[in-house]
């Protein structure tokens, strides 16, 4: 695979409260490949739409190896604009909670050719958010 393109997004009720994310993996020509989601106990917002891009990046290397990794371009595309701006360097992190979690993401994609965020619309993650309140309404 030379790109691929995930959406992510993760959510919770109450914040912090029960948390999920939802990823959904797809190729360049933006066809879906595989979903995923599941719970991750109690979260806020802000740490479940991190852990649902770190999840995107190290299942990418658990199905398909870290030389694979190397060779590819990914788009983590998410309609958190906290997560987005502070992986692209736009914002400061101020939460204790996030700064090991940013520090967990940066060194993930370190294992891939390029790894680009985007913030994309809610409506564009729509998949990604179904996947999300599925878990949480189970």
């Amino acid at each position: 695979m030379k790109k691929v393109i995930f959406y992510v997004d993760g959510g919770a009720i109450g914040n912090p409260g029960p948390a999920a994310i939802g990823v959904v993996l797809c190729n360049e020509k933006k066809e879906v490949v595989k979903t995923f989601s599941q719970k991750i106990g109690q979260k806020t917002n802000n740490e479940a739409e991190y852990l649902a891009a770190i999840f995107a990046l190290s299942k990418f290397k658990a199905l398909f190896g870290k030389k694979i990794a190397k060779e590819t371009e990914v788009e983590i595309r998410s309609d958190s604009q906290l997560l987005v701006n502070q992986m692209n360097g736009k914002f400061k992190i101020l939460d204790e909670k996030i700064k090991p979690l940013f520090v967990e993401l940066w060194n993930q994609k370190l294992d891939f050719k390029k790894v680009s965020f985007i913030l994309v619309s809610r409506n564009q993650n729509k998949l990604a958010d179904s996947l999300v309140k599925k878990e949480l309404a189970q």
